[in-house]
């Protein structure tokens, strides 16, 4: 895992707010996009970054497309967290 890039992502508030809402399960770029104040093309960006860190996946559904936390990298990230608690 790129721990770097991964961390880059979460960095940013807006991309830890999308991920909040990927808990609840997957949604369109629409309906991630409604709650913020920002355009298409910038909720876009902030979903490439996700995916490009591996914290997100995509799956296309008809003419949609839908967003879904990985939770792999999520408990990858977890665990290693825990072991530098010693908690592992």
């Amino acid at each position: 895992m790129a721990f770097q890039k991964t961390f880059k992502a979460l960095s940013d508030p807006t991309r830890r707010a999308i991920l909040d809402l990927l808990k609840n399960g997957a949604r369109t770029a629409g309906e991630i996009g409604a709650p913020f104040d920002m355009t298409g093309a910038t909720v876009s960006h902030h979903l490439s970054i996700l995916k490009e860190a591996g914290l997100i996946s995509d799956q296309r559904r008809g003419k949609y497309i839908y967003y879904e936390l990985n939770l792999s990298v999520l408990d990858e990230i977890t665990g290693w967290i825990a072991g530098l608690k010693g908690d592992a």
